[in-house]
């Protein structure tokens, strides 16, 4: 028996207000009970910094109530305010008595294009975009009064004790930074907490949720033209999720993310053929055809294996059924290594060296191609660190196991990778003779012995 597809129960037209649109934001407070929240709490001071987008309210305590402790609050009070507030200090507690506790935001999502809050009534459901939701947490900020205070009194008390004496002073001098540097600070913690603290808090009025103010605000909620269009849904299933919930973000946040010299997928698809393999077999040193294709496929479905065998000897070599990039993608010309600085035509060709010998053997010994190639310790490492890891024998061996079913399915592929390392046979065979440590006799230095006649 065929399953029926579901009956639709009820429409309900949507819309959007714009009354408010860009203007709304959404409180998180923190859990409270039912007999006691934030909607029946007396709010004595609302202030807000519009350009961090932050909030601080400041919530009435009920002084009066059993469970207040007046000695406890004043002592509190008193610590942070100290004994004589002078007119430029404003005290955080007017009264003399902790009467308030007050609640800062922060942001508790970044991007928020995704969420809006609605109202239904009347069968319809009306929709507001939000700018952001911000959570309030208790700002304990009269503590941080009392500690700076005491280290201003402690300061002063050893300033009229000790006598002046001349102190050494620091000049730095700013130093004028490229864009890339600029925007990466502006992204540090560090930058976020001085922009916050320079911006001060403006002081709003705070109207009720029962206000007339608020009810007024409250009908702004609502679309103000709610005729039909007419338009019905154009969109299938796939691409009403596609839009609904899109996987992917915009180039300029991924970009912002990724570590340096890495690129996104969405910029991976805008290059060449020979660009994106290119790319793919330096950042993962060795893959084998199938999972180069899997990646290329995501990129782009109508891509062939014939057109990716075509390409792929222009900029990789083939290593036991694996691929690798040339030498000459790593070490481009007019390039130097990132430790001691050596040409680029030394690395490349001490790089084919090492790939001609694992196409020879399994193993490297590091030792033996310091010596062949007279290369520092450092760049020899990094070369093996391309193509090899070393194992438990403290031997060097390649990342990938031989991939034999590519082998014997391509073997064109392999005899012509074969012929290539025949034509330079001889000039590696010549770096293994020519440095090759040969054993010198030790000139002995005892004395001959001279026999008397």
């Amino acid at each position: 028996m065929e399953d029926e597809e579901d009956c639709v129960v009820e429409e309900i037209p949507v819309f959007l207000a714009k009354g408010l649109q860009d203007n709304v934001c959404i409180f998180q407070y923190p859990s409270k009970t039912n007999q006691t929240n934030f909607d029946t709490a007396r709010v004595l001071n609302c202030c807000v910094k519009p350009m961090n987008q932050e909030v601080k309210i400041d919530f009435a305590l009920d002084t009066d109530s059993k469970f207040y402790d007046s000695f406890k609050g004043e002592q509190l009070a008193m610590a942070a305010d100290g004994k004589g507030t002078s007119k430029a200090d404003r005290p955080s507690f007017r009264s003399g008595i902790m009467d308030k506790l007050s609640y800062v935001s922060s942001k508790s999502l970044d991007d928020v294009n995704k969420y809006v809050v609605g109202i239904l009534q009347d069968g319809e459901v009306h929709m507001t975009t939000l700018k952001s939701v911000l959570q309030l947490r208790p700002n304990f900020s009269y503590f941080d009064k009392e500690d700076k205070r005491t280290k201003a009194e402690q300061k002063a008390a050893n300033d009229e004790m000790d006598d002046e004496e001349v102190q050494q002073v620091t000049v730095k001098f700013s130093r004028n930074d490229n864009d890339r540097v600029k925007k990466a600070r502006e992204k540090t913690y560090d930058y976020f907490i001085k922009k916050s603290a320079e911006e001060p808090w403006c002081e709003t009025l705070w109207c009720s949720k029962d206000s007339t103010t608020a009810e007024l605000e409250k009908q702004k909620l609502f679309a103000s033209r709610t005729e039909s269009t007419g338009h019905a849904l154009g969109l299938n299933s796939e691409q009403y999720l596609d839009k609904l919930l899109s996987h992917e973000r915009s180039e300029a946040d991924i970009e912002s993310i990724l570590p340096s010299k890495v690129i996104s997928k969405s910029k991976l698809k805008t290059l060449a053929l020979t660009d994106q393999i290119q790319t793919i077999l330096k950042d993962t040193k060795m893959i084998t055809f199938a999972g180069l294709m899997s990646i290329l496929e995501s990129c782009d479905k109508n891509i062939t294996a014939e057109k990716v065998l075509r390409t792929l000897p222009l900029v990789g070599v083939l290593l036991h059924g694996n691929w690798v990039a040339q030498s000459e993608v790593l070490y481009p010309p007019k390039s130097v290594s990132n430790t001691n600085g050596v040409p680029d035509e030394l690395m490349v060709r001490a790089r084919d060296y090492i790939l001609y010998k694992f196409s020879k053997q399994d193993y490297l010994n590091r030792r033996k191609v310091i010596i062949s190639t007279q290369l520092p310790y450092e760049e020899v490492s990094e070369i093996l660190q391309s193509v090899a890891r070393l194992n438990v024998e403290k031997k060097w061996e390649l990342l990938l196991p031989p991939d034999h079913t590519f082998e014997a399915r391509y073997p064109d592929l392999v005899q012509r990778q074969e012929m290539m390392w025949r034509a330079r046979e001889n000039a590696f065979n010549e770096m293994d003779y020519e440095k090759s440590p040969k054993r010198v006799r030790k000139r002995s230095l005892r004395e001959p012995k001279i026999e008397k006649p």
